[in-house]
């Protein structure tokens, strides 16, 4: 009965476990740059909740999307590598049937120059395996994307970065 129980208990803090994954990016300006921010991630079943607080930015739309490298210490955040693109998809927007995992909702800063954003992100992971994000990078840039440009939506430089742990 004992070992019974175990099992079940087991099971349900499996699921809830997982349900409750989290992570942060803590974004900071690139070099010459003033964007700084936060994004969180919750996991939520199959999506991840994504919840997006910057300051810093020129108004206007910019693109926003994860990277493959959990690193941005190159100056200019080149380090960080391309679009996460773990399909093999060519770059688009994140509402269309085909894009990079790694392709974002455009960010679009008032005119302060301050952005807020929360959306659902999917089918990306917190839970491991080929889609997760956990120790990669989120990348804003100046310009908006156009989410037709190849490889990356002609979305200008890289004005901030931050690890995703």
């Amino acid at each position: 009965m004992r070992s019974a129980l175990a099992i079940v208990a087991a099971a349900l803090c499996s699921t809830a476990c997982a349900q409750g994954t989290s992570a942060v990016a803590t974004l900071a300006p690139t070099a010459g740059n003033s964007a700084a921010g936060t994004v969180s991630f919750a996991q939520q079943g199959e999506t991840i909740l994504v919840t997006v607080d910057m300051t810093g930015l020129k108004p206007g739309p910019h693109g926003f999307h994860v990277h493959e490298k959990g690193d941005c210490s190159a100056p200019d955040a080149t380090s960080a590598g391309g679009h996460f693109n773990p399909t093999g998809q060519p770059h688009g927007d994140p509402k269309g049937a085909s894009h990079h995992l790694g392709d974002m909702p455009m960010l679009v800063a008032d005119a302060s120059g301050n952005a807020k954003l929360k959306f659902e992100f999917g089918p990306a992971t917190l839970r491991g395996g080929p889609y997760d994000i956990v120790g990669r990078s989120v990348v804003v840039h100046a310009d908006a994307d156009d989410f037709r440009t190849q490889p990356a939506g002609n979305s200008g430089a890289r004005i901030a970065c931050g690890v995703i742990k």
